[in-house]
């Protein structure tokens, strides 16, 4: 059975890296799956910090014990496990047609 995969949330690092610097400082703990910075939308900048997934837990926590805390350029790493929301097992209500046959009035009004 496979490891499923699993997304590390990382912050801290310099808002001038891109995809491949992430995954240059990422990928010698494990295999990387994918990468997703997350910007501003009016200014398009980065907002510092990225989901990155991991091939497999073993690999994510790697990266964990590894950069969490570490000092690059003057700013400090922060990275977190980032937990999968189960499946909603919400009931999900939908309308019902009317059994009777026959068609909704409506009330009338009260006069004043």
């Amino acid at each position: 059975m496979a490891e499923q995969p699993l997304k590390i949330f990382i912050s801290g690092y310099p808002l001038d890296y891109n995809e491949l610097a992430l995954a240059q400082l990422v990928s010698p703990y494990g295999e990387v799956r994918t990468i997703k910075i997350v910007f501003d939308r009016q200014s398009m900048k980065p907002k510092g910090y990225s989901f990155i997934e991991m091939v497999s837990y073993k690999d994510a926590l790697a990266v964990k014990s590894a950069l969490d805390g570490l000092e690059i350029k003057d700013k400090t790493l922060m990275v977190n496990l980032v937990e999968e929301k189960p499946e909603s097992s919400a009931i999900i209500y939908q309308k019902v047609p009317r059994v009777s046959g026959a068609p909704k009035t409506k009330r009338p009004r009260l006069r004043k």
